[in-house]
């Protein structure tokens, strides 16, 4: 058998992102499930690299979706959804993983009550890129001990690019509706 070491050309143009960037554009994908107009959220909860769950705010299961019906609005807040920390806790809960010293990677700062929920389901470190108004978050953290942590938005780029490999190709379009849209 032949084996070679085949070095790519194209070195200095590739990226490869931190884990942080990693989760963190996996949060603002989770997000985009979301089915609030008035925020999109997305929370990623990793330990030792190792996604445990995920989760977007959005409406209870087999309920009404903000997008359909409308935001059910009490003091300026939409009550008709979870917040993304605390449904990506609820799937974790679900399928009884321990969240004890994992890290929630989240598109937003989190609100006071989704603050007090990571701390109570032992998480150690947060990770965000935006802020969240009118929130204790960080004093809750700083009373728990937990790490948080500030980066820049990673960018909003997928670097895939299907011409660049040499051992695949693109999938022929065979006239299938891949874009099904699901409630769920």
């Amino acid at each position: 058998m032949d084996v070679q070491i085949v070095k790519s050309p194209n070195r200095q143009e590739w990226h490869r992102p931190s884990w942080d960037e990693y989760f963190l554009k996996l949060a603002m994908l989770t997000s985009e499930r979301a089915t609030c107009p008035r925020m999109h959220c997305g929370c990623v909860l990793v330990r030792e690299n190792n996604i445990l769950a995920t989760g977007y705010n959005g409406s209870l299961p087999g309920a009404p979706h903000c997008y359909d019906v409308g935001c059910l609005v009490v003091n300026d807040h939409c009550v008709r959804t979870n917040h993304a920390e605390i449904n990506a806790i609820c799937q974790a809960s679900r399928h009884g993983i321990s969240l004890d010293g994992a890290t929630a990677y989240v598109t937003n700062m989190c609100c006071t009550n989704c603050a007090k929920a990571l701390v109570a389901a032992g998480i150690r470190r947060v990770v965000v890129f935006t802020n969240y108004h009118d929130s204790l978050a960080e004093q809750f953290f700083a009373e728990a001990n937990i790490v948080l942590n500030r980066m820049p938005m990673p960018e909003r780029i997928i670097h895939y690019d299907v011409g660049q490999y040499t051992s695949i190709t693109p999938w022929k379009d065979d006239g299938c509706d891949c874009n099904h849209k699901e409630h769920t």
